[in-house]
């Protein structure tokens, strides 16, 4: 090797490299919502919380936070305290035994798509105003993160609230044994949009996201006028659930007139089932599910299929005309019955 290419050790270390400004905004996002700076590896998290690392470990996952490095300091005060919290809320048994993870998982996958949304909108908010001008775009976030999230915080607490006190008023009227219970007789029914696939092969982005804003916003709109619950949205497809068969009948059939009423947008088709269902964590499962799965996928746009328990519940409502279809043979089901709902007139 020449004296040229032999490394000089008395030359000063390469410094570190700089933080750049997007790193400067992220530091100045995580310190005001985490309440302070990260300090703490996953050892020292737990054991400040008197937790084991597995138990930590376990919770952050579920979460729906990735995986970190043991030496990595990426733990807050808040951290620490929210384990804290949590786990003498379990020593208390306010959480049975067994549900304590996924009623965190539960927690974490509904922030995570809503955090996912909001930062979306606000950022592309902030970017559009800000442009390329990295100070103006600082102090929106620093307007955003000491005004406007203090603000959507409590709105969220508020909406929150209120859904407790709707669900408690459906749940407190049942008896004892069924409070006791994770099963529940239903409607459970799901709502897609008529040729979805196409209609994405043919739409610009800029178009489906006003497609799907006004499919989510009028299908949520029309169950909840009529009692029902959304359980979920699937993309092109609503699952929701309905406590009675009247109620879910007019859903059906409102949301079967979408196409119509609104120009230039898809038909919906809608299949509904009345049964036991099992409630976890939000969602629904079982037969009944199943079968309100397939019965939309028999039905033909703007048409409601029911199945046999709930055309027999609605054959003692008034202002309904029930028509029995073919059997069908379709994925789990070889000989599906279904009824076809409409209004009598």
């Amino acid at each position: 090797m020449s004296a040229s290419t032999v490394p000089d050790s008395t030359a000063p270390a390469t410094p570190p490299p700089a933080t750049t400004p997007s790193e400067a905004v992220l530091e100045q996002i995580e310190e005001g919502l985490l309440g302070g700076p990260r300090k703490y590896t996953r050892s020292e998290a737990t054991a400040a919380a008197g937790v084991s690392f597995e138990r930590g470990r376990q919770l952050w996952l579920a979460l729906g936070f990735a995986d970190v490095g043991d030496g990595e300091k990426v733990f807050t005060e808040e951290d620490v305290e929210a384990l804290c919290t949590f786990e003498a809320l379990v020593a208390s048994g306010k959480i049975a035994p067994g549900e304590d993870v996924p009623h965190v998982r539960a927690i974490g996958q509904t922030m995570s798509r809503l955090a996912d949304w909001q930062v979306r909108e606000i950022m592309s908010r902030i970017v559009t105003a800000s442009g390329p001008d990295e100070a103006a775009r600082t102090t929106l976030v620093e307007e955003m993160t000491d005004t406007l999230l203090p603000v959507i915080e409590g709105l969220q607490s508020y909406t929150w609230r209120r859904h407790l006190v709707a669900a408690a008023s459906r749940l407190l009227p049942v008896s004892p044994g069924q409070m006791t219970t994770t099963t529940a007789t239903m409607i459970t029914g799901f709502a897609d949009i008529v040729g979805y696939t196409s209609t994405v092969r043919h739409t610009d982005i800029s178009e489906l996201a006003v497609l799907l804003e006004a499919f989510e916003e009028n299908v949520a709109e029309t169950i909840v006028a009529h009692h029902g619950r959304v359980v979920k949205s699937l993309g092109d497809e609503v699952l929701f659930a309905v406590d009675a068969p009247r109620d879910a009948a007019e859903i059906g059939l409102a949301l079967s007139q979408w196409g119509r009423a609104i120009r230039d947008l898809p038909q919906l088709r809608v299949g509904m089932a009345l049964g036991q269902v099992l409630t976890r964590l939000g969602d629904v499962y079982g037969p009944a599910v199943n079968v309100a799965s397939r019965l939309t996928s028999l039905a033909r746009p703007g048409t409601v299929l029911v199945d046999r328990e709930l055309a027999q519940a609605l054959n003692a409502e008034p202002g309904y005309r029930l028509q029995a279809k073919r059997p069908a043979t379709v994925r789990g089901y070889h000989h599906l019955r279904s009824w076809s709902l409409r209004r009598a007139f």
